[in-house]
């Protein structure tokens, strides 16, 4: 059984997963919106991966015997001014992520909880992946130049992820 400060822990960061679907989501209109089409279809990708992780700390929950609390989800932000604020956005957001993630593993420390450990190892190394797919789209955007004749390379490169 879960202790009641994990299960709550958890349950906000399921909450906070799926905020970052929203986000990532909203960072996919906007891309559509200038017809950045590859953009778009990374940032909508990205959504999904974020659902996937409120979902796999969901069902963890419930293997664990505790209780799925849903509450209301933020209202993103969905205007940016360029590819690069919006990149600088997500780094921001996943250093943010990371750290949520890091105080989880403190607390299934603190309280002894090693299943929750063992499972929270699992987005520890997803957040590396994270944060260095995110600067490293940022680094090239910065590199190109930020406007949109300068992005198209980068554009048709990120069209083909799977």
């Amino acid at each position: 059984m879960i202790s009641k400060t994990v299960e709550s822990a958890l349950n906000r960061q399921v909450n906070r997963e799926l905020y970052s679907a929203y986000l990532y989501l909203a960072m996919s209109a906007c891309f559509e919106s200038a017809n950045l089409k590859g953009f778009a279809k990374w940032m909508r990708i990205q959504a999904k991966e974020e659902q996937a992780h409120a979902m796999k700390i969901y069902d963890y929950l419930l293997a664990r015997g505790g209780k799925v609390s849903l509450e209301e989800i933020e209202a993103p932000k969905v205007k940016w001014t360029s590819a690069g604020k919006v990149f600088e956005e997500v780094c921001a957001h996943e250093q943010k992520v990371t750290g949520m993630i890091n105080n989880l593993v403190d607390l299934s420390m603190k309280e002894n909880d090693h299943a929750t450990f063992e499972m929270l190892q699992w987005f520890v190394k997803e957040q590396v992946e994270e944060e260095e797919h995110a600067s490293a789209i940022l680094a090239q955007i910065q590199m190109t130049g930020d406007v949109p004749g300068h992005l198209f390379y980068l554009d048709h490169h990120l069209a083909k992820r799977e």
